[in-house]
């Protein structure tokens, strides 16, 4: 395990976009978001995920420098052609707009098509907060989740966030994948050659296990909540959801027809749209009551529920907390990466010329 400045992170992962041909002000928006992700603590869409943007530009399945429009428009609603962009970009972007659409109509809701991996989800909704407004976003991504009593992958992870500004406290910020566990998780216990929980995963067979090789090998997540007895249906509706919202409303790619994001991921045989999809929403709180007095009231809300009696040994956590803590702490120490990210890294400056200093 080593440890990077996040400063020296987002400088090389800038320039690696720069030489796949990203124009810079496009490279520095997905460099940061990359950043975010890692100096929040979500190791598994910060700079580890560089390889595989790395690959989909070499093998000439991201667009570097897309035209990303307005194709269909009304009012405070409207759908985006990302032009088969970095979705890093095209997200950015398309969030804009929704929040644009927001100070004229009073919210903004933009579905998006044509697109790729946006990273982090949370990325979008904390930009919302800097406009003093309720900040959402969701995606659609690559077939890794049967749906209930269902034993192949048929969804993606589909994940969804929402943010609420506090006054005084640090705002409320929901990320959520809507399966048992984020498939990053998988791939890191795989490195460390541990178990995971029960419930997280199926194999090929359909039977739960606490294998992550066989998840890899065939299996399947499972929806949050996992089976039925544990609300695994609530999951699914959630990721049917995000699956309709981002990808069948946009005309993207749904279900198992959405392309992978890693090389190594398979290729669907057909498709059923341009892409994978987005959707983003941004909403005025002042068109519901003053803005302080209703930060005012997640302030109280936040309170009274961080002062719940808790568990012993345990306190009660806030949605956004643990990334707001893990912020703190790694903006002071640094970012740790695991060998098997180094070594990525060094084979993406290898590829690419761009100096990567790991000793």
């Amino acid at each position: 395990m080593k440890t990077f400045t996040p400063s020296y992170l987002k400088e090389f992962t800038e320039k690696v976009f720069v030489e796949f041909g990203i124009p810079e002000y496009h490279a520095r928006i997905a460099s940061g978001i990359l950043a975010l992700s890692d100096i929040r603590g979500i190791d598994s869409h910060g700079v580890a995920r560089l390889y595989s943007y790395a690959g989909l530009l070499s093998e000439g399945r991201i667009n570097p420098n897309p035209k990303i429009e307005i194709i269909r428009e009304k009012k405070s609603v409207c759908t985006v052609d990302g032009d088969n962009g970095l979705g890093l970009v095209v997200g950015h972007y398309a969030n804009l707009i929704a929040i644009e659409k927001a100070k004229t109509f009073g919210s903004g809701w933009v579905s998006v098509f044509n697109t790729n991996h946006f990273g982090i989800a949370g990325y979008y909704v904390l930009e919302a907060l800097k406009h003093d407004m309720i900040g959402w976003a969701m995606t659609n991504s690559t077939k890794l989740v049967a749906p209930l009593w269902g034993a192949e992958r048929m969804l993606g992870t589909n994940p969804i966030a929402i943010a609420f500004p506090g006054l005084e406290e640090p705002p409320i910020v929901i990320d959520l994948a809507t399966s048992a566990a984020a498939f990053g998780k998988i791939e890191i216990a795989m490195r460390a050659d541990s178990n995971i929980p029960e419930g997280w995963i199926i194999n090929k067979d359909g039977v739960t296990t606490t294998y992550p090789k066989d998840m890899i090998d065939g299996g399947a997540l499972l929806p949050l909540g996992s089976t039925r007895e544990a609300g695994g249906h609530k999951g699914y509706a959630l990721a049917s959801m995000v699956d309709i919202l981002t990808a069948v409303l946009s005309g993207a790619n749904w279900g198992p027809f959405a392309p992978p994001f890693a090389l190594r991921q398979e290729i669907p045989e057909r498709s059923v749209g341009k892409g994978i999809g987005h959707f983003f929403g941004a909403m005025e709180i002042d068109g519901f009551m003053e803005v302080d007095e209703f930060k005012k009231r997640i302030d109280d809300w936040i309170s009274v529920m961080r002062n719940t009696k808790s568990v012993e040994g345990k306190q009660v956590v806030i949605p956004g907390d643990p990334e707001r803590e893990e912020e703190i702490i790694r903006s002071k120490n640094g970012i740790p990466l695991s060998d098997k990210v180094v070594e990525d890294l060094r084979a993406i400056s290898a590829m690419t010329g761009v100096p990567f200093e790991a000793d």
